[in-house]
This record gives structure tokens, C-alpha cells and sequence, in this order.
């Protein structure tokens, strides 16, 4: 099972493959439909056993969502992310002068130009290099930060989080496109926002998240 986080202002989203965890201090209107849920797990106690229960329970087949509750939210993400180690990447959604999206298709997935921050590097400068390195793109400029998402996988024995933030950018959609062929990326294409829904149905669900942030400023 690979979560996939992002931060709001009440709570921290963490997607187990398309399944929902919510870290959270309050029970706001977004997580009380999720409670109510018999395929649901909460809890409201924090310690090493419930986080482990927690995480133990989201890859059970019968469980779709989880809610975990604690005053404190600090301490609540800590106790998750001690279970990992971070790498930190940084990446791109690019839109033209019509408004539309540039996706990549890499490994069976629609998806967003992004990678690996190198050491002193800053995120600003690693997104626009992944973007440009990825796609082909010559010019292109940074607008602003959109959202920070997690995404975990095994690496050997360990469990990495990866942590990437999200920029919008803008390019001129009349250059050349060529895909990062050493980085399994065969296809890039810009998609009207009329077809954006049918892209992100074969996308991750921190693409989807970056995706709304946009839809949302």
C-alpha cells in the first residue's frame, strides 16, 4: 500500500493507494461523513499501539477510510512520520495561454512533471528543472506554490515518504514536447480543463490534489 499526504489547515490527508486517512485535531464538516461509516476506522487515542493499528487497518481490504483524532496534531504527525524516512521532490502544473494542462504519462499513469530536490537546492528551482527536463519545455515560469503532497513506497527494508511540493506554473504551449525517455515518461500532452476529469481518473490521487488546489485558487 503506497499513502499519499497532503496538509490542510485542520487536518493531514493520507491516501493508502485511493484510501483515506485523516489525521486531525477537530471534527470538522468534511470528516463527519466519514465517521459514520461502517467501512470507517477511528480513533481518538494516541499512542505506538494505535498507530500501528491505524496503519494496520488501512491495508485490510474491507476498510476504506480512517479517521484518527488528538488535540495535539504536531505530536499526531509525528508519531506517523517517525515510520519514515524523507525524501524531498518537487514538481509542476503547467498551464498555457489556453488554459490548458500538461500531463505526463509515465508507468501506467497520467501525471505531473516532478523529482528529486538535489542537496541546497531550492524547491522553486528543482520544479522548474524536473519540468523542464521531463517535458522538453524551454521556457517556462513559476506563479506560485499550490500544495505539498506525501507519497510512501518501499525502498529495501525501508518505508520513504516522499514529500513534494506543488508549483503552478505557466509555459507557451506552441514549444516542442519531448518526453524523459530514461525516466519511463512515453507520452505528454496538454488537455483542455473540459477533459482534465477523464486524465485524472488514470492518475494518483496527489495528482487529483494538486489538480483541485488549482481549481480552487
Amino acid at each position: 500500500m503506497y499513502p499519499i499526504l497532503f496538509y490542510t489547515a485542520m487536518y493531514i490527508k493520507i491516501y493508502f493507494d485511493s484510501k483515506p486517512l485523516f489525521l486531525c485535531d477537530a471534527l470538522d464538516d468534511t470528516l463527519q461523513p466519514y465517521i459514520h461509516q461502517d467501512d470507517c476506522v477511528f480513533i481518538d487515542e494516541l499512542n505506538t499501539h494505535t498507530v500501528k493499528t491505524m496503519l494496520h487497518e488501512l491495508q485490510q481490504q474491507k476498510v476504506h477510510a480512517g479517521v484518527f483524532l488528538h488535540p495535539a496534531l504536531d505530536d499526531l504527525r509525528n508519531a506517523f512520520f517517525k515510520k519514515f524516512t524523507v525524501l524531498k521532490a518537487a514538481g509542476g502544473l503547467v498551464k498555457n495561454e489556453n488554459n490548458e494542462v500538461l500531463f505526463i504519462f509515465r508507468r501506467g499513469k497520467w501525471d505531473f512533471p516532478k523529482g528529486h530536490i538535489d542537496k541546497g537546492e531550492k524547491p522553486e528551482k528543482c520544479a522548474l528543472r524536473e519540468v523542464k527536463e521531463e517535458t522538453g519545455l524551454k521556457k517556462v515560469k513559476l506563479i506560485s506554490q499550490l500544495i505539498t503532497t506525501y507519497h510512501t513506497y518501499h525502498e529495501g527494508t525501508r518505508f520513504i515518504l516522499k514529500e513534494s511540493k506543488w508549483f503552478l506554473m505557466e509555459a507557451d504551449g506552441k514549444q516542442l514536447l519531448t518526453p524523459q525517455a530514461e525516466e519511463e515518461i512515453t507520452d505528454i500532452k496538454w488537455v483542455k480543463s473540459s477533459g482534465i476529469k477523464e486524465y485524472l481518473e488514470q492518475s494518483f490521487a496527489s495528482v487529483r490534489d494538486v489538480s483541485e488546489a488549482w481549481l480552487s485558487e
